[in-house]
């Protein structure tokens, strides 16, 4: 199977990465990257993205891959409100968009959040907008649309890639994961999971945070 991965340089994606390279499943994979990284493996390549309004540059990765993992995203509280919706909205519909004048029968995976409000009501800007970005994938006319809703996900070690947010909460993770283990993934745990999701494929399913913990972990 070849995969198409962007946010390849962050938390989730790099554990989406990682488990793909443990599977043998996987023939190809393909990183949509602002900046070029260093790889060694012969079943890695990069393409440069300068805009993910404009995918011009992904036509061909589109029609090659099999399934996309869209693992962009960034912290609300990194950027300005505009920037944010952009990134976790109007970046995600243009890709699908993309999908489907490429290649419709793509199996998409989004990886969403704890909390994703589908009636695009709630107060709280993440929630909002993730669950904007999941009705518009989920109309967008893809034939097959899988949604992941990662809660906390806990970082394997002392991972650079992770958020400053999350290096903080270091500290405090062992103690949610006991008083709430459900609220808590490893980070290598959700990247297998979705990896199973792009194999295997889940059709029009919403996976939450306690499924993904099980499906990664089988």
């Amino acid at each position: 199977m070849k995969l198409l991965i962007t946010g390849a340089t962050g938390l989730i994606g790099s554990a989406v990465v990682q488990a793909a390279l443990a599977s043998q499943g996987v023939s190809e994979i393909m990183l949509a990257l602002r900046k070029p990284i260093q790889v060694t493996d012969k079943r890695i390549s990069q393409v440069l993205v300068k805009d993910f309004l404009q995918t011009t540059e992904l036509t061909a990765s589109i029609r090659k891959a099999d399934v996309l993992i869209w693992c962009l995203g960034i912290s609300q509280t990194q950027v300005s409100r505009s920037d944010y919706e952009k990134i976790t909205y109007d970046f995600t519909v243009a890709m699908a968009r993309a999908c489907l004048e490429n290649n419709p029968a793509i199996r998409f995976v989004f990886v969403s959040g704890d909390g994703a409000d589908r009636t695009e009501k709630s107060r709280t800007l993440f929630k909002k907008l993730k669950g904007r970005a999941e009705n518009a994938l989920l109309q967008s006319g893809l034939q097959e649309v899988i949604i992941a809703r990662p809660d906390a996900v806990r970082p394997r070690g002392k991972n650079k890639r992770a958020p400053f947010a999350y290096k903080l909460a270091y500290p405090f993770f062992p103690l949610v994961e006991w008083l709430a283990p459900h609220k808590i993934i490893w980070s290598d745990v959700l990247g297998r999971a979705l990896i199973k999701l792009a194999l295997n494929g889940e059709p029009g399913s919403t996976l939450e945070n306690r499924e993904l913990r099980v499906l990664g972990r089988e």
